[in-house]
């Protein structure tokens, strides 16, 4: 079934944007680690920021509508246009979502560190109202935040264009699925707002079996922050590394094999090696021809969208020619071969 974003953020399928805007501070507020001390309020804050993550970006959001949550993340919604699944995966950090909203780090720090009509802030019912009712124009230092604002009051901020990076995957990974853990550097802005720190993070990304050279995944927001814009996209495309012996097309492999003009003429016997390590003998009795190919079905690689089944071998003969014959040879091939 996969999860359900609207029941998590407790709001219904037709919502409107700023309904969901609502209801990830109202969540987020109530889960924050900070304080919400339950055993699970990690995990809940977590799954608020994923949730807010995809309703709130219209693209991610109609095919969740449409596909769910594993159509959403590579199994089985629409392409990008370029024949590659649309993928995407949640960058992890709840806490990154948290600070791009309020605006800062940790907006407890201006909001539940003070008294409030004569008691503390943590005595607020998290869950019953927004304690940033009256506060949503301003940092957590209490400084004007920089940003666009339109009509209604609306943030406008300008996201930093999507960067992109490659993703060198063998074909013995695409076939058998493996995870990537990359490390990324980017700037972070300092609670002040206005000052920056350099942060590692690693993303872990999973790649599925049978996923196509061209597919992306997305980490939303996680490049440099800097005020006033919404951090880039990361964004990373999968490419094929270079194999000793087979390239791919699509979920085809071609094993190029090199035969001798005699051998193409006579006939011939070939050892065909598979990409799980097996091998194939194949004999040939029919007349070779340049670039001639036979298929071994159900041994290439896994279907993206049906891993359990798989494309075919592609076995792509290139024939020798030797670089000159005797007078004899000739003769022979003269008195043997067809003139047409």
């Amino acid at each position: 079934m996969g999860k359900d974003y609207y029941k998590i953020l407790g709001i219904s399928k037709g919502a409107a944007e700023e309904d969901i805007k609502k209801a990830y501070r109202k969540q987020a507020l109530k889960w924050h680690p900070d304080k919400n001390k339950a055993p699970n309020a990690g995990e809940k804050f977590k799954e608020v920021a994923e949730a807010y993550e995809v309703l709130s970006d219209p693209k991610k959001r109609e095919i969740y509508d449409q596909y769910g949550e594993e159509g959403l993340k590579g199994g089985g919604g629409p392409t990008d246009g370029q024949g590659s699944n649309f993928t995407y995966t949640f960058h992890g950090d709840p806490h990154a979502t948290f600070a791009t909203f309020f605006g800062g780090a940790n907006p407890f720090e201006m909001f539940f560190g003070r008294k409030v009509n004569g008691r503390d802030d943590d005595d607020m019912e998290v869950d019953g109202s927004d304690p940033f009712g009256s506060f949503t124009s301003f940092n957590i230092n209490g400084f004007p935040r920089d940003r666009h604002v339109g009509l209604g009051g609306q943030s406008r901020r300008k996201q930093d264009p999507a960067i992109h990076h490659e993703l060198r995957v063998s074909l013995e990974e695409v076939f058998h699925g493996c995870t990537k853990r990359m490390k990324i550097s980017r700037k972070r802005l300092n609670p002040d707002g206005r000052t920056m720190r350099t942060e590692d993070k690693i993303l872990t990304i999973e790649i599925k079996r049978g996923w196509k050279e061209g597919t992306k995944i997305t980490f939303p927001r996680e490049g440099d922050e800097s005020p006033g814009t919404i951090p880039a996209d990361i964004v990373f495309v999968i490419k094929d590394k270079p194999h000793a012996h087979f390239r791919r097309e699509g979920s085809d492999i071609v094993y190029p094999v090199r035969v001798s003009l005699r051998q193409s003429l006579c006939g011939c016997s070939v050892t065909v090696s598979t990409i799980d390590g097996k091998t194939c003998n194949m004999k040939i009795t029919d007349v070779i021809k340049p670039g001639m190919r036979k298929i071994i079905a159900g041994q290439g690689l896994p279907f993206p969208k049906n891993p359990e089944q798989r494309g075919d071998l592609i076995v792509e003969f290139d024939v020798t020619f030797p670089e000159s014959l005797p007078s004899t040879a000739k003769d022979v091939l003269k008195r043997h071969l067809p003139t047409s």
